[in-house]
């Protein structure tokens, strides 16, 4: 659902309304002290807007070069459309301005609506930068919107300043301090080792976490990461050359894929162990199978590369 966010370009439209003429719209516009976000004067930052064709370039285009805002299609026919907009509503006023939620009844803003080619409703437009750049359409539950809007905010984060300066300010405009969450010491001691060297004992100091607390997502990737460390560490160049010279060779095909990964060729140690679990079986084909999956775990579900091995494993799997 959560689309394509694309950037391109987005950086070039803000320096180029920065240079922009005297004579042109986007200069004559007034403008915001840097590091406000967007609102009514001091007060707490406008979430929510109802907007119009007449409203629309002040309140969409012209706030989206500051936060991404999010175009809620709407109709007062519309079921689904009743269940989503309340949550986006909650959302907005939980962001405090981080980003704004738009609402447009299609019925009464046709232009608007054949603007964006909407074809069903509810439909969600992300604008920023004065472009589109996501959308989705159906009613979505909380917990899904909550996770594509933190999705949507990190995406934009670096490029869209306005983001950072309103999660620093309270409901009522005023900045925060920031709050320092107190460290683990469990997770400082396995780093304490890691800097050290000593991957045995961050190695074990994660698993002593695991123990407790299976489901530990943060320790789960470390301890990933400890142990290939730990691999790489006395990872041999040359396995590479051996490797290829021996295609049957199931422990030199682990060592030279582990080498790759080591010398940043992941894509390369990927297809390597795909190609060895097509022409294996039984035990061989597990443990290089084992391996592979470890090795995803480096990279996380989202890398392009981990997706692409992913498919290609099923491929040589079934």
């Amino acid at each position: 659902m959560a689309g394509a966010v694309d950037l391109s370009g987005l950086k070039a439209r803000a320096e180029s309304r920065t240079s922009a003429p005297s004579s042109s719209p986007s200069a004559s516009a007034p403008q915001r002290p840097a590091g406000v976000p967007p609102g009514d004067g001091a007060g707490a930052p406008v979430t929510v807007l109802d907007v119009t064709e007449a409203s629309f370039q002040a309140d969409v285009i012209d706030r989206s070069m500051d936060v991404p805002v999010v175009v809620d299609l709407w109709a007062e026919w519309c079921g689904p459309c009743k269940q989503l907009s309340p949550v986006l509503e909650k959302l907005a006023a939980e962001g405090r301005g981080a980003w704004v939620l738009a609402k447009i009844d299609v019925d009464a803003n046709p232009r608007i609506s054949q603007a964006f080619q909407v074809q069903s409703i509810p439909m969600v437009i992300v604008v920023a930068g004065g472009q589109p750049v996501t959308s989705f359409q159906g009613a979505q539950p909380e917990p899904q919107l909550r996770q594509w809007i933190a999705q949507l905010l990190d995406a934009l984060r670096e490029q869209m300043p306005g983001i950072a300066a309103a999660e620093a300010r309270g409901g009522d405009g005023e900045v925060e301090a920031p709050v320092e969450e107190p460290e683990d010491p469990r997770f400082v001691a396995a780093e304490d080792a890691l800097e050290q060297g000593d991957y045995a004992g961050a190695q074990q100091a994660y698993e002593q976490i695991l123990a407790t607390e299976p489901a530990n997502a943060e320790a789960q990737a470390a301890l990933a990461q400890v142990k290939f460390l730990a691999r790489a560490a006395s990872a041999d160049p040359s396995a590479i050359a051996r490797a290829d010279a021996a295609p049957d060779d199931v422990d030199a095909q682990i060592a030279a894929a582990d080498a790759e990964v080591a010398s940043q060729q992941v894509g390369e140690a990927f297809d390597r162990l795909v190609r060895t679990v097509a022409r294996t079986a039984g035990d061989d084909r597990d443990r290089v199978r084992t391996h592979l999956v470890g090795l995803f775990e480096l990279f996380g579900t989202e890398d392009e590369r981990v997706t692409t091995a992913r498919r290609a494993l099923a491929r040589a799997l079934y």
